[in-house]
């Protein structure tokens, strides 16, 4: 899936890790693989990306050009050495800002050929020369890219840490809304998908990451963790209803459809949308392992939409509004109810779903009396601890 529209340029690109991905995919999810596999090979050539030119070779058996890795090899050897001369230089003749520059370009260097751990030492390098709070933002969001770049939890973690500190000493708006959209993709990708879809949509306005993915991959992954966590009244105001989306979610297939017949309550159009988008979720390299998760989750936000405005409803009729059988929405329901997703009983013998509504008030009182009756029970052993 390829919404791009609009790119900036860095050092490592993260198209060539959604390329590398699609490749992974069965021939079922993604069928163009030659066509990648000659644009990712332009790319890792043409950048001298040995290390990642290597790793290719050795996931997908492709044989290895020797001639084409030594004269690489040699090439970067050889900008490596200008990188430390023009150092050197710096730290003998030039003054702290110079050096910071010159560190920082042998960090990229090292970004740009896909070496993750120079790349990071690099960059770390060049930090502790780094004055400046927003240059130091710079860095970190490079090495948030090498992190999301390998999918690497350790070092997106560590370095979201980092951005945010630095964020809270003073950093400026435009940094700040980006590293929104840094932390809601990790979430995304770690299946937090409400928190992602908060930060999401409060960077709509604001959107600047475009060395991440294109503006309209970026409200596919809005709208999609949206729809699965807010509640309707909140997904109409900010979603349904947010100018920044309408103007291009009918750029992205089936995607308006999706989120207008859920809110619209139109059930059968849905589930259509829902099996068009599945591909797409499946050749996505954060959502692809969230796929299943994904379908159980919007599924129940659906299935508790319809039966919220019914007592008791047939199962029939349901089965109608949805286009499915009423054996698939019996076993739906059923494993719904088993695993305590859905407040509904049904009615096997007469053939109705009936909801059972949870008592809020009551469900606080129970818990309140149970929390109560273990601090007794702490109470009395510690005073027996204390008496003895």
């Amino acid at each position: 899936m390829d919404f791009n529209t609009e790119k900036l340029e860095v050092p490592l690109s993260l198209d060539l890790a959604q390329q590398r991905f699609l490749l992974q995919c069965s021939d079922e999810i993604f069928s163009e693989k030659e066509k990648t596999k000659e644009a990712l090979l332009k790319t890792v050539i043409s950048k001298k990306m040995v290390p990642l030119y290597l790793s290719l070779c050795d996931e997908f058996k492709w044989v290895k050009d020797e001639d084409l890795i030594t004269r690489l090899k040699a090439e970067n050897e050889e900008e490596l050495k200008k990188l430390d001369d023009a150092i050197s230089d710096a730290q003998k003749n030039l003054g702290e800002n110079e050096v910071r520059e010159a560190l920082l370009a042998k960090a990229d260097f090292f970004a740009r050929i896909a070496s993750k751990d120079e790349a990071l030492t690099a960059y770390r390098v060049a930090a502790e020369k780094t004055v400046a709070l927003g240059q130091k933002l710079d860095i970190v969001f490079g090495c948030l890219r090498i992190g999301l770049f390998w999918l690497d939890a350790d070092v997106v973690s560590r370095n979201l840490e980092k951005a945010k500190s630095l964020i809270d000493e003073g950093g400026d708006w435009e940094r700040r809304n980006r590293l929104k959209v840094y932390e809601a993709t990790w979430l995304m990708a770690i299946r937090n998908f409400k928190k992602a879809a908060e930060l999401y949509l409060d960077s709509i306005a604001t959107f600047t990451a475009y060395e991440l993915f294109s503006y309209n991959t970026f409200i596919f992954y809005a709208v999609l963790t949206s729809v699965v966590s807010l509640d309707r009244v909140t997904l109409h105001d900010k979603v349904v209803e947010a100018p920044e989306i309408l103007a291009v979610i009918s750029d992205i297939p089936f995607l308006a459809q999706l989120l207008n017949s859920l809110y619209g309550c139109q059930y059968r159009d849905f589930l259509d949308a829902l099996a068009s988008i599945t591909p797409h979720l499946k050749a996505d390299r954060y959502l692809c392992r969230h796929t299943r998760f994904f379908l159980r989750e919007v599924r129940i936000v659906a299935l508790s939409q319809f039966l919220e405005s019914y007592q008791s409803v047939t199962l029939s009729s349901m089965a109608a509004a949805f286009g499915v059988s009423v054996e698939f929405l019996d076993k739906e329901l059923s494993r719904f109810i088993a695993s305590g997703r859905m407040n509904c009983k049904i009615d096997k013998v007469g053939g109705v779903v009936e909801t059972t509504r949870p008592d809020s008030k009551n469900a606080l009182y129970q818990a309140t009396i149970r929390q109560g009756d273990l601090l007794l029970n702490r109470i009395q052993k510690l005073s027996r601890v204390i008496n003895v």
